[in-house]
């Protein structure tokens, strides 16, 4: 069973906040608030797609890597799923 489907209440529990914090940046834009408050919406935004993609990386490391799969070949599509999110997340 895949992590994402252990841990589906959580995640989307963490989606479903972040939906929340997107529409407080487009009601504050809506209502003409100041450029602070609206970089720091923008900011909570920002750690909390950090929090999740730190969240998604380390249980698929976890799951794929370091427990579950016992098949090299397997182990080394997770890790190359992993460096491939990387590459695109330090951009």
């Amino acid at each position: 069973m895949s992590h994402t489907t252990q841990d589906k209440t959580k995640l989307l529990s963490r989606v479903r906040r972040l939906r929340g914090q997107m529409d407080a940046i487009e009601r504050a834009l809506l209502a003409d608030a100041g450029c602070g408050e609206v970089m720091h919406l923008v900011a909570a935004v920002r750690g909390a797609i950090g929090g999740l993609s730190h969240e998604l990386i380390e249980h698929h490391l976890r799951s794929h890597l370091l427990e579950g799969e016992t098949d090299n070949t397997a182990r080394a599509q997770a890790a190359e799923e992993v460096l491939t999110v990387l590459r695109t997340y330090v951009k």
